[in-house]
């Protein structure tokens, strides 16, 4: 393994470098990750369907609480 001058060195505790178990957890992530393709249409129209009726939703509770405020 190459030596990373920037890794804090071992002191006379005896502590040492997670970076050894980081390197393997991330290649056990992203060994375990599927192959990414092309979304589907639906994923993304879902979640713009979505933006969209929550806008709607704070649009119609400022106009009412304009309408109590006002009224």
């Amino acid at each position: 393994m190459a030596h990373n001058p920037h890794a804090p060195q071992p002191g006379p505790e005896g502590t040492h470098d997670p970076a050894g178990s980081t390197q393997m957890f991330r290649a056990f992530v992203d060994e375990g990750e599927p192959q990414r393709g092309p979304q589907p249409a639906a994923t993304s129209s879902g979640s713009k369907n979505g933006v969209i009726l929550a806008i709607v939703a704070v649009v119609l509770v400022l106009g009412a609480v304009a309408w109590l405020a006002l009224g």
